[in-house]
């Protein structure tokens, strides 16, 4: 059946972003609907599935990555603003049975994502 997984790689320090607060959203028409929020593993991963099987519903969505946060936890200084705080990831899901992955590589200054396996 189909998942959605994500996992996030600290790019800064070379090293998973054990502890990051994530929310998922889905984006429908009467506006954004929180469905999870978690904090990564040690190994900067969710500890199983965000979505999964009948949850899996084809649509818009939104992962929100706290990486301001995560970055201030682990003793980085920060600009007041900082540069990047909560990062937001929008994506499709178009096939309730495939597997999604939506990894994020970050540093306090950039960040890159793509479909992962």
């Amino acid at each position: 059946m189909g998942r959605l997984t994500t996992h996030v790689l600290d790019t800064m320090n070379g090293c998973p972003a054990a502890g990051m607060a994530v929310a998922l959203w889905r984006l429908g028409p009467e506006g954004p609907v929180c469905l999870v929020r978690l904090q990564l593993n040690d190994d900067g991963r969710a500890e199983g599935p965000l979505l999964q099987d009948d949850a899996l519903q084809p649509g818009a969505y939104r992962l929100v990555f706290s990486v301001a946060d995560y970055f201030r936890a682990r003793g980085v200084e920060l600009p007041e603003p900082p540069f990047l705080d909560a990062v937001p990831l929008d994506f499709g899901l178009a096939d309730p049975q495939a597997h999604y992955h939506v990894p994020l590589l970050v540093s306090p200054w950039a960040y890159s994502t793509y479909r992962g396996s």
